[in-house]
């Protein structure tokens, strides 16, 4: 059962841009939906943080990114959290600094951040035990990405395939996300060293899907289907479905646009109420972290063209959104990032127990 429907069910706690002049062809449902419900919120499983970016997890431990200091941190069950390695020579100006972790099958965490030189995807052999993982030397596996002080992507995931996957943004420079030979405004797919997988949709290049603005989420839904969040300029944000050799069509469009030789969306919404960056797929579900919009969004699998909004205005902006190994959502709320209003204790993780 999805957890939209638990929400329903009355036990769960309530978890609660067009960048030329061309117009969108058509609109579809834009997830302004339905409203859950205010009921009791989740718990907080560790608070001030500093511009937390992503989280994933070391067996049961949660390990967090942190944007402007660099910093990667683990957090015990008691809610303290511990540093355990600090990525060197991150410039964090902007939406630019440490971003994405994934941790590899084989025991590596992977890390994508900028620096000097642009952004770069490292990885560190993880050590020791939970209360005491440790960083080994880093290497550096993909290097020279386009980095701005926005639209920097930075979203890494290895897929069921055991790819690694990481979000691109354009950074600024538009016509990057058409051009093939540019790895800025794409989504790309690499072995878990930084090496082109051989069926990869065009030969010799990194590049699994393009024409993006800014992705920030990723995603696998059960059968294999991989969803992407999105920026837009000033009209729609989008979840879109990833496809091999995709276009999704910025600069040239945003948003639905009904063109055959573009991707369009399965779902858009205003930029003023969205702003989607980390996704997960929990049962059912897709979950959507927004910034701008403040509020945790959920589009059912079986019909992706609807949405409901939990925690709207609740805890500011949400950053991340993942399944913990326990089962339940892990967010990453996003106030001191320098567009928030920062609340005493932010920035937070927020959990929340599935009945």
């Amino acid at each position: 059962m999805a957890l939209g429907t638990r929400f329903a069910a009355a036990v769960l706690g309530a978890l609660v841009a067009v960048t030329t002049s061309s117009a969108c062809a058509e609109e579809p449902p834009q997830g302004g939906g339905e409203t859950a419900p205010a009921r009791s919120g989740p718990t907080t499983v560790v608070d001030r943080l500093v511009t937390p970016w992503s989280v994933v997890f070391a067996g049961e431990t949660p390990i967090i990114s942190e944007r402007d200091t660099g910093r990667i941190l683990e957090v015990d069950p008691a809610g303290r959290a511990r540093e355990i390695g600090v990525v060197a020579g991150v410039v964090a100006e902007g939406e630019s600094g440490l971003l994405g972790l994934a941790l590899s099958p084989d025991g590596f965490l992977h890390a994508y951040s900028t620096g000097a030189d642009g952004n770069r995807i490292q990885r560190y052999p993880l050590s020791g035990a939970p209360g005491s993982f440790q960083l080994g030397a880093e290497q550096t596996i993909l290097a020279g990405l386009p980095s701005a002080h926005f639209h920097d992507g930075g979203r890494i995931a290895f897929g069921p395939d055991g790819m690694l996957y990481a979000t691109v943004g354009e950074a600024g420079n538009r016509p990057d996300a058409q051009d093939l030979a540019s790895l800025g405004g794409k989504i790309l797919r690499m072995t878990p060293d930084g090496g082109v997988p051989p069926d990869n949709p065009f030969p010799g290049s990194l590049v699994y899907s393009y024409g993006h603005r800014n992705p920030q989420g990723i995603a696998w839904a059960p059968d294999g289907t991989l969803y992407a969040s999105e920026f837009g300029q000033n009209t729609w944000d989008e979840l879109n479905v990833i496809v091999p050799g995709g276009n999704y069509g910025w600069p040239t469009v945003e948003g639905i646009a009904g063109r055959p030789e573009f991707t369009d969306p399965v779902q858009q919404w205003g930029t003023a109420d969205a702003s989607p960056s980390g996704i997960a797929v929990h049962g059912g579900s897709i979950y959507l972290a927004n910034l701008r919009g403040e509020r945790l969004r959920e589009v059912p699998l079986a019909d992706p063209g609807t949405s409901t909004e939990h925690f709207v205005g609740e805890f500011g902006r949400l950053r991340d959104v993942v399944v913990a190994p326990d089962g339940a959502l892990r967010v990453l709320t996003s106030n001191t990032d320098g567009r928030g209003a920062p609340a005493p204790g932010d920035d937070r993780m927020l959990t929340v127990q599935a009945p």
